[in-house]
């Protein structure tokens, strides 16, 4: 089994319900939520002309490996109604790997950890909630470490009870 760290958001439409239905879809396709972290309101990252955010951080055991997660996850997110297009837009959901195992990945279309992790908060403090001495397997640092050094000041609010 793998165990794969994700990254759940989306802030058009009804938020909380959607991250509810990727939550399922993800539990009953791509394995077992071990934890979950909160829910935080963050405000949006490379384009500020939009509604905040509604992130959440999932560990997940997996059977799959990498590439077919990253495959199902998509097809998650279009069975949900995403719709790929301007970068950084709204959209409905969005489900990020961030980490997967300690492995480090660079093929087309899936970057292992996600590039720009260590840039955006709103990735971190979810992320710091469930697995705070994860080590990033790049940078050889801890998500803490990566939190409390994060450049990035937007707005990152919990907003729920672990869920």
């Amino acid at each position: 089994m793998n165990k794969t760290h994700l990254l759940i958001g989306g802030n058009e439409g009804d938020t909380l319900a959607r991250l509810a239905q990727a939550r399922e879809n993800i539990e009953r396709r791509a394995g077992s939520i071990l934890l979950a972290s909160s829910l935080y309101q963050t405000a949006p990252w490379g384009r500020t002309d939009q509604a905040d955010f509604i992130n959440q951080a999932l560990e997940v055991e997996t059977p799959l490996e990498a590439p077919a997660l990253m495959a199902l996850l998509l097809q998650i997110e279009e069975k949900m109604g995403r719709i790929r297009g301007e970068k950084w837009a709204s959209r409905i959901i969005d489900i990020d790997i961030l980490f997967f195992n300690d492995e480090i990945i660079d093929l087309p279309g899936l970057v292992i950890p996600h590039p720009e992790i260590a840039n955006r908060r709103f990735a971190l403090a979810p992320l710091q909630e469930i697995a705070p001495d994860l080590i990033h397997p790049v940078l050889h640092r801890s998500i803490g470490e990566l939190l409390a050094g994060c450049a990035d000041r937007g707005n990152v609010k919990k907003i729920t009870p672990i869920i």
